[in-house]
């Protein structure tokens, strides 16, 4: 079975999870721009980090047969610097517009501020001009109280769900990304979000239809293996195949295609 993780954070992984990762089935990745564990304080530094993901990343991951894809954002952990925000948002649309680059994310809340949700607003209006599917990630406060504010403000613009994925949901927030018809993205990740098994019982509960798994993996106590251990779980309970496919290779390929950018045989 072919295998994609939509959202993994490989420029903080070693040159050896490539290899473990193809060698499970993991043939595509996306990497969104994410917070480094600092705050960044100066412009340069988020640039710094974008031609990373675009240029560098892509190219390891291609010396170890993965094909590697990034989306680009100011993540919300240092959008209430509002005067960063405004000039790194300035010099986004160069970096947008490079070929490996297939949505705007991560975007989102953190401490649910206003300045956090001026930043989202102004980068999912960015999607929208430069025709780029939107990635969203769920708070990690208070997550659902920050998932509806997202949804309010996703609704207010009159944002096509079928463009959006909203991301680390979990059983607190499912039902109302489900019911307003957004793509729901699920992390499987120790400790701070999902098992495999946790993971299975949404699934098992919602379907396919418009919902994902990705592992997330980055510094933190992550597992870059985590697609391929949910399909066995789902697997177990006597998922089929067709809809494993569906979950794990065919859905991620439709979500970031309007991006015209991923080339996948």
């Amino acid at each position: 079975m072919r295998l994609f993780d939509p959202h993994v954070h490989m420029s903080s992984r070693v040159t050896d999870d490539y290899e473990k990762m193809l060698l499970a089935g993991i043939e595509v990745v996306v990497e969104p721009a994410f917070w480094l564990g600092q705050p960044r304080t100066h412009p340069g530094s988020f640039y710094d980090y974008f031609d990373l993901i675009i240029d560098w990343e892509t190219q390891r991951a291609r010396n170890h047969g993965v094909d590697h894809y990034c989306t680009i954002s100011m993540n919300p952990r240092e959008a209430n610097d509002r005067a960063l925000t405004a000039e790194v948002l300035k010099n986004m649309p160069k970096y947008l517009a490079k070929d490996r680059v297939v949505a705007v994310g991560e975007i989102g809340f953190d401490y649910i501020t206003d300045a956090e949700e001026g930043a989202f607003v102004r980068q999912a209006e960015m999607a929208r001009e430069h025709k780029l599917p939107l990635l969203i990630h769920t708070s990690h406060r208070n997550k659902p109280q920050g998932t509806e504010r997202m949804i309010k403000a996703l609704q207010k613009l009159d944002y096509d769900p079928a463009l959006v994925l909203i991301d680390h949901n979990t059983e607190e927030t499912i039902e109302m990304v489900r019911a307003a018809g957004y793509w729901a993205g699920h992390t499987v990740y120790p400790v701070t979000k999902l098992s495999p098994e946790r993971a299975a019982n949404i699934i098992e509960k919602h379907g396919v239809e418009r919902m994902m798994v990705n592992s997330s993996a980055d510094w933190g106590p992550s597992d870059v293996l985590s697609v391929p251990r949910t399909v066995a779980e789902l697997r177990k309970r006597g998922f089929k195949e067709k809809d494993l496919e569906t979950l794990v290779w065919d859905n991620p390929v439709k979500f970031f295609g309007p991006s015209g950018r991923m080339r996948v045989r």
